[in-house]
């Protein structure tokens, strides 16, 4: 079996949207003087598809959200030569060809990114060719089903909040996560607001069940000093993403400070960055996305890392590749978990392009033992809602 062809396409959302609120969530502009709220206006409403097809037919579905045109321009030149002609099998050979030929100006980023995507589609190739599903080939089911955190918590209105959060307590899910909206440029007004508004949402789902709390980079270390102690007794699982991606030195300081885990790394691209964070005792949970990492082929081995080091790896955002990972992996105890709505901000959209994600169950997500693969394919419902970049 060779790979004939590599394929790929930018699906950008022309349809309807919803605009975030201001300050939904707190975020790495925020520190950066700007005359509007500078989450009002995020969005990423575009994604990449990648499919890569074998001389046997078979055809491998992979996926980047970040900067998508730059990653389809990354792969159509620089990534599709290098596995077009090889055998899908020899995946550890084709990453370490994509990694190394474009080291001196990738290595992170949106062009690992684009690697991710390329190795996601052969990895779903190389479970359709044993008609397998993806997590039977990475070690196989560790667990009955994944316990999931409902994750759509954004700043909003208080009584918004409280109410969607009783909404999915009904459900079944016993644990949740919200977003901070305030950071350092909103003063101790704004410190009153995030503490007001864990406050409000512990009414609601009480001390037995789980809280977790991020920051989306929106904070620095003097702000986190001050308001961590105050977060304490409230005794949430983690706080997310307190400070920049690159202030490894601010994540280590802060984990050691406060009771309260200190969780990372949805913003790291490499292994090397993961050993870097370890080492450093930096994070206590590891939030890797297995479509920025360079793909299973290198999330497999995060999570290796991550058991030696005794650090569960919780990935981010849901979604089908990184569900295959946690399901077999001990090293990873849950995983996040978006409902399908509305398109919002963008992770969204990927319910609106692939067919084939778990719905969760009384707070659990089911992966079938007989779907090979990756387990998606590519839904046509809303491709009129798209522009389609070829």
């Amino acid at each position: 079996m060779k790979i004939k062809s590599v394929r790929a396409r930018v699906f950008e959302w022309k349809g309807k949207t919803v605009p975030p609120q201001g300050n939904f969530c707190s975020n790495a502009m925020d520190l950066v003087y700007s005359k509007t709220e500078t989450m009002s206006t995020f969005r990423f409403h575009s994604w990449t598809v990648v499919e890569i097809e074998t001389d046997s037919g078979i055809v491998g579905l992979g996926n980047v959200a970040l900067a998508p045109r730059i990653a389809k321009a990354i792969i159509d030149e620089y990534l599709a030569p290098l596995v077009i002609g090889q055998d899908p099998w020899d995946y550890e050979y084709l990453w370490q060809r994509m990694y190394r030929a474009t080291h001196a100006w990738g290595r992170k980023g949106v062009t690992m990114a684009a690697i991710s995507a390329v190795d996601l589609a052969i990895w779903d190739i190389l479970g359709k060719s044993v008609n397998k599903p993806v997590f039977k080939l990475l070690g196989g089911r560790t667990k009955e089903k994944i316990p999931c955190y409902y994750s759509k918590l954004y700043r909003t209105d208080i009584q918004e909040m409280q109410a969607e959060a009783e909404k999915y307590l009904k459900q079944g899910f016993t644990m949740f996560k919200s977003r901070f909206g305030y950071g350092p440029a909103h003063g101790t007004k704004g410190v009153a607001e995030n503490l007001k508004a864990v406050a409000a949402l512990r009414e609601v789902i009480g001390y037995d069940n789980d809280l977790m709390l991020e920051c989306y980079m929106g904070w620095n270390v003097e702000y986190a000093k001050r308001i961590l102690p105050k977060l304490e007794k409230f005794e949430p699982r983690w706080v997310e993403e307190p400070v920049i991606a690159d202030d490894i030195d601010g994540y280590a300081e802060l984990n050691q400070l406060t009771s309260i885990p200190i969780s990372g790394g949805e913003h790291e691209f490499s292994l090397y960055g993961f050993k870097q964070l370890l080492e450093r005792k930096a994070v206590s949970v590891v939030q890797y996305d297995t479509n920025r990492v360079g793909g299973i082929t290198a999330a497999h081995k995060i999570n290796a890392l991550c058991e030696a080091y005794s650090v569960p790896v919780i990935p981010h955002a849901g979604q089908m590749h990184n569900y295959h990972l946690t399901m077999s992996s001990l090293a990873s105890p849950m995983s996040e978990y978006f409902p399908m709505f509305d398109v919002e901000v963008g992770n969204e959209l990927f319910y609106y392009i692939f067919d084939g994600e778990p719905v969760a169950d009384n707070g659990f997500l089911q992966l079938d033992d007989d779907k090979p693969g990756l387990g998606l394919t590519l839904k046509t419902e809303f491709l009129d809602q798209f522009n389609i970049i070829e």
